[in-house]
């Protein structure tokens, strides 16, 4: 039955919501009230399927907990004032942490000034964190296209891609088995779940996928396209695949992938979405191994868990392809005043606090705990890796893994599963997670491994 809009409704929740949002604190009676709320408006106006996904975060047996606000830099807190470490970081975006001082501060004063730009007149920021950024990235990468998320960082480079590669005769991309590159069509095409892939079939024609990790495979593949005139224009991969359960390629993999690339006239564009901005104890992953390459995407950490925004950084030979025709591809909020005040501020946080290096000491030693733990419990840990601060710890199945992720929900952790796979949890927290906290991680992280093994035992 079809309803009649009601401006009267969508003003009094409005009215609500901004009452709650300028309120500092909330008494037992509103927090309650808000929980069923926002439940309810989950299940009938944003997606019921949310809340179902949610049930390893669960708050006195209800679906979901409602987190209302960050706690301290490493910390978030819910409705009901329960404080939980963040070893999740928003699947990457807390490099820097929640709400860092110097970020928020930027982006304040930002918004003092000027939120949005005219869209006619030069933005300062926007030319300030180009340059920045041509400053900080590896090898030749030049220009900036900035836009608002990493599934629209890669679809710009795709795109990129194209427009280079196309007047060559070249319009095949290879990506690789286990990758996640985004949602959107285009994104989507050089993810390789299923999941994901096969409600929207077709996808965009001209991808093509090999395992990742093997050198041979990729060789193959382009010679094999080079014989029959589809040549590749270019391959896409993450440094370390991120979605796809933290999967680590042998070492040499990414700098034979570039001379492939080269021998084979290809572009090489590394997706460092979630690798990027210091995750791994280096500003980017690649930067291991000294690759370099033709076009670079990035998001999430960027904007320093703040402001949305993503970057597609190239070399200036690739991106002149745009430079006759800057309207080619372009976004209305992609680079706006407030995102790139937020990632100035980022990349200066991360330099002056050298957060990569304390990703590295502090991923080793939560690594090194991580991997005690699966001595310690061979019949429940198959394998824990990673580097730096995005990390691993595969269990035997799928039970085991949610079943970890509620306990340590319940030693106020925050942990969760790749994608919709419960069987590898993902330890992906702030680079600024203190030295203390990685004890209290670790200790959380024996406890429920303890509370599980009995239960199996009990089973």
């Amino acid at each position: 039955m079809n309803r009649l809009p009601s401006s009267a409704s969508a003003l009094a929740c409005s009215a609500h919501a901004l009452n709650l949002i300028e309120k500092r604190t909330l008494d037992h009676e509103e927090m309650k009230s808000l929980n069923q709320e926002v439940r309810e408006y989950f299940k009938e106006h944003v997606n019921p399927g949310f809340l179902a996904y949610r049930k390893s975060v669960t708050a006195g047996g209800d679906y979901g907990a409602v987190e209302w606000q960050a706690g301290g830099l490493n910390t978030l807190v819910d409705t009901q004032g329960q404080e939980f470490i963040d070893c999740l970081g928003g699947f990457g975006i807390f490099n820097v942490g929640h709400r860092n001082p110097v970020v928020v501060s930027a982006v304040e004063n930002q918004l003092a000034k000027q939120p949005l730009h005219s869209q006619e007149l030069l933005d300062p920021l926007r030319a300030m964190l180009a340059k920045t950024l041509a400053a900080l990235t590896p090898g030749k990468l030049k220009y900036s296209f900035f836009s608002n998320s990493g599934t629209e960082s890669v679809e710009a480079a795709l795109k990129l891609a194209k427009a280079y590669q196309s007047p060559r005769g070249k319009f095949t991309f290879v990506a690789t088995s286990g990758a996640f590159h985004g949602k959107s069509l285009g994104a989507l095409s050089a993810t390789a779940k299923s999941t994901f892939r096969k409600p929207f079939m077709p996808l965009l024609p001209g991808f093509r996928h090999v395992p990742f990790g093997d050198i041979n495979a990729m060789r193959t593949l382009l010679s094999e396209c080079k014989k029959t005139g589809d040549d590749v224009a270019a391959v896409i991969l993450e440094p370390i695949q991120g979605e796809g359960g933290v999967i680590l390629p042998p070492p040499g993999y990414l700098p034979a992938v570039r001379k492939l690339c080269d021998e084979f006239g290809a572009l090489l564009i590394l997706d460092e979405v979630q690798t990027g901005m210091g995750r791994t104890g280096k500003m980017f992953a690649c930067e291991h191994e000294n690759v370099q390459p033709d076009i670079l995407c990035l998001a999430k950490a960027l904007g320093g868990g703040v402001m949305p925004i993503g970057a597609t950084i190239a070399t200036e030979e690739v991106f002149s392809v745009l430079f006759d025709n800057p309207f080619l591809h372009t976004t209305t909020f992609g680079g706006n005043p407030l995102a790139c005040a937020a990632a100035l501020a980022t990349i200066n946080v991360l330099l002056t606090q050298n957060l990569p290096a304390q990703a590295e000491q502090k991923g080793d030693m939560l690594l090194d705990g991580f991997r005690q733990l699966a001595r310690e419990y061979p019949d429940l840990v198959n394998e824990v890796r990673g580097k730096g601060m995005l990390m691993a710890i595969e269990f035997v199945d799928n039970e085991i893994g949610y079943d970890f992720a509620s306990e340590m929900f319940r030693q106020r952790v925050l942990v969760a599963g790749t994608l919709n796979n419960a069987r590898t949890i993902r330890i992906e927290p702030p680079l600024t997670l203190t030295l203390e906290q990685c004890e209290q991680v670790l200790k959380a992280a024996r406890l429920a491994l303890a509370a599980l093994r009995v239960s199996v035992e009990e089973a």
